[in-house]
């Protein structure tokens, strides 16, 4: 979108985002005149809701149900007095229309969309596929655009460009370029609007009126989820709906709004009321996954010499400049479905692929046995219920899990509690290691000032008790041939907190490094939900997802609880929604602050996860996310690159879940941040 054109930040506009819109009105067969003036009044209402595009059903201007009547030149002079009706009414309205049409050209009778704005036409697109089969006999009264002639048309006295190979691409914001095709030709193997996606157009919008019989609305759901997500664009579909003849077929009013292969949003069917469905589309998104996908780059190379073809008519979209609020739902937590269903899904996919993931290491390199560091907190657990289920799987005993908890100068009492019966309820041979004569020495050799009685807590402090965790267990590992199971997660790999070589960052094979924080606690909690474990272990488990995430690496003031890593770094729920947008999507820091504010600000705006009690939902106004933010984008792109890029192995989990080089992200270790914390700072006024 063009900078001069930037609506105020709290406007979807100034984020990628465009409404549309897909309309249902009533018709009543053979009267365009009213039907004329209900498109007109459902237009005005999308240009009232901030929409800048509005679809209307196939030969909406005088219902698709005419048969033999589509012969009648005065049914078709009457038509195009309707359309001269919609147009003229289009000139008060800053939105593109599209309404389908009988037109008469060259002697013959197309099946048309009509794009128009501000009172002009500026296209006329014929259907291409005609259906002649069971229920349908359009050939009989239509002739299919693939037989026009010419590719322009006259339509109430002026030329349009005419063929199904236009797309009508927005001079002031290139990410919205603009597509139609009519009802069956989404139903064949290639339909134009594949060929359009390829050529650039990122909305697609189907006119269709089709019948409705049992089983069919499913057939379409999938027909436009599919189409979307094949195309990575939007798919816009509206069906015929109340006052089509029900001489022989009957009408469901069917509309749908999709993106990328998600459904956006549905009409309610056998509406008897007229309606509008609107979606708000993230364009930046659709942009973004085709930058990423190599292989829709190289179809389109293969099909260049088609695409080339392709017209793209030019078109100003007036974007609101007040305030336009985003009625979509962003998931707080976009790494945990708020369905339960869909997330119980997924927590048993996630365990499958950490299990088969360490599996699969185990056979390659013939050990039968694994030394794994439990803290009591959360990652480790994870990780070692990950190892207990590698380990069943394998048909080994879980005594050759070689656990070890490795109390410090800061370990609580509690987790130390945990660790020792979590070690316990899972059957492992378990060890405790202090490693606190081990760090004194260490610190004696380096000089450090707390092997003289000095109550220095800095980062040797923190990083030499790490370092002699991970020691030990590498040296453990040699002495019982065993392999290092790693337990950092995804979140900590992100911000950087993890001690680097000897220390937390490595292992043998990390089975969480693509799980992140919020994540991982969806993980316990749903095992404890479903009671996937003895009584024993489950209190043991609600225990440990009961804490405070905290590293217990400095003592706390007065010998008190140590900090917790939230009160450091920032919350974690913040940090991996920073995380998802901004490594899986690539957005721009002000956009990633628009959807978060969206998102934490409204405690009652969207949906929980059930499993979150209450008391533990909580807000953020936009100046805390933006100070947290900021946080991140320092300590992602600056800080902490070099710890990635020497990470070791560890299984992909999500699609918006690796930061391995081996696999999703690689970037160069001596980045700047400079440019996403400016560009946050020039967009969003937050103190």
């Amino acid at each position: 979108m063009e900078g001069s054109q930037q609506p105020l930040f709290d406007s979807i506009y100034s984020h990628g985002f465009a409404r549309v819109a897909v309309a249902m009105p009533p018709v009543d067969v053979a009267s365009p005149e009213f039907n004329a003036n209900q498109t007109i009044e459902l237009a005005r209402r999308a240009a009232a809701d901030d929409s800048v595009l509005v679809v209307f059903p196939e030969l909406g201007l005088s219902a698709y149900s005419n048969e033999d009547l589509f012969l009648q030149d005065g049914l078709l002079d009457a038509v195009e007095a309707g359309l001269a009706r919609v147009l003229d009414g289009s000139r008060e309205l800053p939105l593109i229309l599209v309404v389908g049409a009988p037109l008469r050209s060259e002697c013959r009778l197309f099946n048309c969309a009509i794009v128009m704005c501000r009172g002009s036409i500026l296209g006329v697109i014929p259907k291409t596929y005609l259906p002649n089969y069971r229920e349908f006999y359009e050939k009989r009264q239509f002739t299919s655009g693939s037989k026009a002639l010419e590719r322009h048309v006259r339509v109430l006295g002026n030329t349009a460009p005419f063929g199904n190979d236009l797309i009508f691409r927005a001079a002031n914001w290139p990410d919205f370029a603009l597509h139609i095709e009519i009802c069956e030709d989404v139903w064949v193997p290639l339909p134009p609007s594949t060929m359009a996606a390829m050529a650039g157009a990122t909305v697609l919008a189907n006119l269709s009126a089709s019948n409705s019989i049992v089983g069919k609305s499913e057939y379409r759901r999938l027909l436009c989820s599919s189409q979307s997500a094949k195309c990575i664009a939007a798919y816009l579909y509206t069906g015929a709906g109340p006052g089509e003849s029900t001489t022989d077929l009957a009408w469901d009013g069917h509309a749908m709004i999709y993106e990328n292969g998600e459904c956006l949003a549905e009409s309610t069917r056998f509406a008897a009321e007229p309606s509008l469905t609107t979606a708000d589309l993230d364009l930046d998104r659709l942009r973004q996954e085709r930058m990423r996908m190599t292989s829709f780059s190289d179809c389109v190379a293969a099909y260049r010499h088609e695409l080339e073809k392709m017209r793209v008519i030019p078109v100003h979209l007036e974007l609101a400049k007040h305030k336009v609020r985003l009625r979509r739902d962003v998931q707080r937590f976009p790494y945990v479905p708020s369905d339960p269903l869909a997330r119980d899904e997924r927590c048993h996919e996630v365990y499958n692929i950490q299990v088969q993931g360490l599996t699969k290491r185990l056979e390659a390199t013939h050990l039968q046995r694994v030394v794994i560091g439990i803290s009591g907190g959360l990652d480790s657990t994870q990780a070692a219920l990950v190892v207990a289920r590698a380990f069943n799987q394998l048909k080994l005993p879980r005594e050759n899990v070689v656990a070890v908890t490795m109390p410090g100068f800061a370990t609580s009492a509690a987790t130390l509690s945990n660790a020792r019966d979590l070690m316990r309820c899972l059957g492992f041979s378990a060890k405790e290691i202090d490693i606190r004569p081990s760090a004194a020495q260490m610190f004696a050799d380096i000089g450090h000032p707390f092997s003289r009685g000095e109550l220095v807590y800095d980062r040797t402090f923190e990083n030499v008790q790490a370092g002699e965790r991970t020691s030990h267990l590498f040296r453990l590992a040699n002495f019982v041939d065993g392999l290092v199971v790693g337990t950092g997660d995804l979140s900590e790999l992100a911000l950087g907190f993890t001690t680097y070589g000897v220390g937390d960052q490595m292992s043998h094979y990390n089975v969480n490094a693509s799980v992140p924080k919020t994540l991982i606690q969806f993980l316990i909690r749903w095992l404890i939900k479903t009671a996937q474990f003895d009584d024993e272990t489950l209190r043991v488990l609600t225990r440990i997802v009961g804490l405070k995430y905290s590293p217990e690496l400095v003592p706390g003031p007065d010998h008190g609880d140590s900090p917790t890593a939230e009160a450091v770094v920032g919350p974690y729920e913040l940090h991996d929604f920073y995380l998802y947008y901004l490594s899986r999507f690539g957005f721009r820091p002000s956009k990633v602050a628009f959807l978060a504010q969206h998102a934490w600000t409204d405690v009652n705006r969207g949906s929980w996860p059930e499993i979150i009690p209450p008391e533990s939902r909580n807000t953020y106004d936009l100046a805390t996310i933006c100070r947290w933010l900021e946080v991140f984008l320092f300590r992602f792109f600056e800080f902490s690159q070099f710890k990635r890029s020497a990470m070791p192995n560890a299984p992909k989990v999500g699609s918006g879940g690796s930061l391995s080089p081996r696999s999703d992200w690689r970037a160069p270790s001596d980045a700047h941040a400079d440019a996403w914390i400016q560009e946050l700072r020039n967009r969003v006024h937050y103190g």
